[in-house]
């Protein structure tokens, strides 16, 4: 890592307001609300509190600039494009702030936030750029004297909620297709992790994108999370997190004016690892499939499937691998490990690895909290774990790896798709047809063969079943920004 950037260590906090229409703001209600480090427990700003106040006012200012005859809607496709490249290069100038940030306000280690996460912002914001001037429809050969087309038109104003994992990433996730459709934003980040994203909105302006295309309104879901789903004037609501919060969302847009919905949710997804696989690259990728991001990641490889001639060397290599994972604060170059993004994350884990012990389950290493301050969880191991458990069946969000024999490949897929989720699933093999076969036959939204989640922006990703539904990145994720509407027109004859 010694090519790394030297981080901020002391990021100064600039913003910490609400962002509508260009312009900085407080809260109508006068509230704020803290954020955290992490790694140390204090508190390292209070943020003004949006609700349903504050919502409001940002759904109208997207609306007026989503309004026909405005400046973005008569903007070139091409020009939106350029306006996107133009932020995408403000965050790579300010690439290494950023990434401290991420650091100071989530925890994870900067190697991760610099390398990682800012990479594949910048990289996201690029790729979509690129579409602004290629969303098209169709002509189409209709039946009598007609000539017919289609038109892909941008939804509207679109709400999006993201979590708190990868905070500027999820933002060019979500805003990326909606800018290059040519919708506008109202977007909701995550109480835990507010800092990096409001700062992005300061680069929006610097861009030079209109006012009222991007708004960000800091806040709690029960409250403003709610406000945007329940909205008579959102058209459409894309949220990341859990498949809990996602069925109030999908509920709460049924009761409203039924606006369309995408939800990329919770997973539980198996890695399956045949005896003929390259033992150590499985390890390997098994761990950074699991461990990365302190296992706060929502298509992590959380159900490890293990064929059992080779399953005692597989438990052996894992526990070591796991023992010698770095631990500390992210602004530590060596760390490979921090701390969890909150107490309540934090708790949760400790409590389903308590489960795990008490069903039964044998643990390999960890099982406990690092040091006496911060939010720090040993990487942990279970093995000869049971489909039962509970380790087995929640997803646990956390540094929790569950190892379990399989003999056949009929009982793998039986067993892999024993689960309500379906985001991901993994296969080592060097058979062809083990690995087709798996792919074909799990329920899964993405499968990776001899790799594990490659963050590919190019293909999509989303879920099958209680994962969610709709898609992020590549091409598709455009289908979720845009509306088809056929026009036709009747001609003197057929030509």
């Amino acid at each position: 890592m010694s090519d790394l950037p030297e981080p901020v260590t002391n990021p100064q906090i600039k913003y910490t307001q609400i962002f509508i229409n260009n312009e900085w703001h407080n809260s109508v209600s006068g509230k704020t609300f803290p954020t955290f480090n992490p790694a140390t427990e204090e508190k390292l700003a209070d943020v003004q509190e949006g609700d349903k106040a504050d919502v409001d006012k940002a759904v109208a200012a997207a609306r007026a600039a989503f309004k026909i005859g405005s400046p973005w809607r008569t903007m070139d496709a091409s020009q939106r494009g350029r306006l996107m490249h133009k932020l995408a290069d403000l965050i790579e100038r300010d690439r290494v702030y950023l990434a401290s940030l991420e650091v100071l306000d989530n925890g994870k280690p900067f190697a991760e936030a610099y390398e990682g996460d800012l990479g594949a912002t910048i990289d996201t914001l690029r790729y979509y750029a690129g579409w602004s001037d290629k969303v098209c429809g169709k002509t189409i050969p209709v039946d009598g004297p007609m000539f017919t087309y289609t038109r892909h038109e941008p939804v509207g104003v679109c709400g999006q909620i993201i979590p708190w994992n990868y905070p500027v990433m999820m933002v060019a996730w979500k805003i990326g297709p909606a800018l290059a459709c040519g919708n506008t934003i109202v977007l909701k980040p995550a109480e835990q992790t507010p800092l990096s994203v409001l700062y992005v909105a300061a680069l929006v302006v610097e861009a030079g994108f209109p006012p009222g295309v991007i708004n960000i309104v800091p806040g709690y879901g029960p409250t403003a999370g709610a406000a945007i789903a329940e909205h008579m004037d959102v058209d459409k609501v894309a949220f990341t997190g859990s498949t809990e919060v996602g069925r109030i969302i999908q509920q709460a847009a049924g009761k409203s004016n039924l606006k369309r919905v995408s939800l990329e949710l919770g997973g539980k997804s198996p890695l399956i690892v045949f005896a003929d696989s390259d033992l150590d690259v499985a390890v390997e990728t098994a761990h950074s499939g699991l461990f990365g991001n302190m296992g706060q990641c929502c298509c992590a490889g959380s159900r490890t499937f293990v064929q059992e001639s080779i399953y005692d060397e597989f438990v052996k290599k894992s526990v070591e691998r796991a023992n010698s994972r770095t631990i500390g604060p992210g602004f530590d170059l060596n760390a490979e490990h921090g701390p969890q993004v909150d107490k309540e994350q934090f708790d949760k884990i400790l409590g389903l690895i308590q489960s795990g012990k008490e069903e039964g389950a044998q643990l390999g290493c960890g099982g406990d909290r690092h040091g006496d301050k911060g939010y720090f969880v040993k990487p942990t191991v279970f093995y000869d774990v049971q489909d039962h458990m509970r380790i087995a069946k929640e997803e646990i969000f956390g540094p929790v790896q569950t190892i379990f024999k399989f003999k056949s490949i009929e009982e793998a897929i039986d067993r892999a798709n024993n689960t309500t989720y379906g985001l991901a699933a993994g296969v080592f093999t060097k058979d062809i047809n083990k690995a087709l076969t798996i792919a074909n036959s799990v329920l899964a939204g993405s499968v990776w063969v001899n790799t594990y989640d490659p963050g590919l922006l190019q293909a999509p990703f989303g879920g099958f079943k209680m994962s969610g539904n709709g898609r992020e990145l590549g091409e598709y994720a455009l289908h979720e920004y845009t509306e088809v509407k056929t026009v036709t027109i009747k001609l003197p004859k057929k030509c």
